[in-house]
């Protein structure tokens, strides 16, 4: 009885068993010389020519388009339609355009430059223009830096700078800062709105505002007391006004805006009297 063959674990043949029996059973056996025909050449051996694959298949044509779509703005919403793609075809030569749109229409890419951003069915003539958001006015120079800061103070009530928006009792948010030199900034931090300004009557009949504008109330962080404990005008008024809304026995602008912040060290607690520690 032949000894079994144990595979190997670390071989990834799995066939070597095998293929060891089968040495095994022919090893005595003399080699006889393999006769090799090779069969004869058929008509699927013998090189062809390759054929010319046609990827691209024109549905549209630009005689198809000039015919259906006789402005830029209709082949514009036609290839939006069809395609989802905003073209920029406005001014561009007549055969140009309409080749810009056959191409996309077709499934190939286009430059970029013909390329639009706005839904072609949105008419700007029919649109109310909107006034440019200005920018936060520029932090005063003159305040500390912000990390010197020693409290905030954000305070909710007080009345909206706007004349409108004020007599209908509207409020900004704005920003009390106190530094560790003793100035004191404020910060009309928003909110954002926008206002219909003017009437006009549209093509349709319909009354629509002129222009939106936007109110902003936004200040930037201006100085409303100086290190020296001076009102700025503006300061003035905003310091009255804050001392008008009582806190129990006091008032807002003591105590959550010009607060004084006093750091008690274990030496203090022990001798209040020596100066020099």
């Amino acid at each position: 009885m032949k000894d079994a063959i144990t595979p190997n674990p670390w071989s990834d043949d799995l066939a070597a068993p095998a293929a060891t029996q089968q040495v095994a059973a022919t090893k005595n056996k003399p080699a006889k010389a393999a006769l090799v025909t090779e069969p004869p050449p058929s008509r699927a051996d013998k090189p062809t020519a390759p054929k010319a694959v046609d990827t691209h298949t024109s549905d549209f044509d630009i005689d198809g388009l000039m015919s259906d779509f006789p402005t830029a703005k209709d082949l514009e919403r036609f290839v939006f339609d069809q395609t989802g793609i905003v073209l920029n075809l406005k001014g561009r030569a007549n055969k140009l355009k309409y080749q810009v749109a056959m191409d996309v229409l077709n499934g190939l890419d286009v430059e970029p430059k013909f390329l639009g951003g706005e839904n072609p069915y949105i008419d700007k003539a029919d649109m109310i223009p909107e006034e440019e958001l200005k920018a936060v006015p520029s932090r005063d120079k003159t305040l500390p830096d912000r990390k010197s800061v020693q409290n905030t103070f954000i305070s909710r009530t007080v009345p909206h700078p706007d004349v409108e928006y004020r007599a209908q009792d509207y409020k900004v948010e704005v920003a009390f800062r106190k530094y560790n030199n003793g100035m004191i900034s404020y910060e009309i931090m928003g909110p954002l709105m926008k206002r219909p300004q003017g009437e006009k009557i549209d093509k349709f009949g319909r009354i629509r505002p002129e222009i939106i504008r936007w109110v902003n109330p936004r200040t930037g962080e201006q100085v409303l007391m100086r290190d020296d404990g001076t009102l700025t005008p503006q300061g003035k008024r905003l310091r009255a006004m804050m001392q008008s809304q009582k806190v129990n026995t006091s008032n807002y602008w003591e105590v959550w805006i010009d607060r004084e912040f006093i750091s008690v060290d274990s030496s203090a607690a022990h001798n209040p009297w020596d100066l020099t520690t």
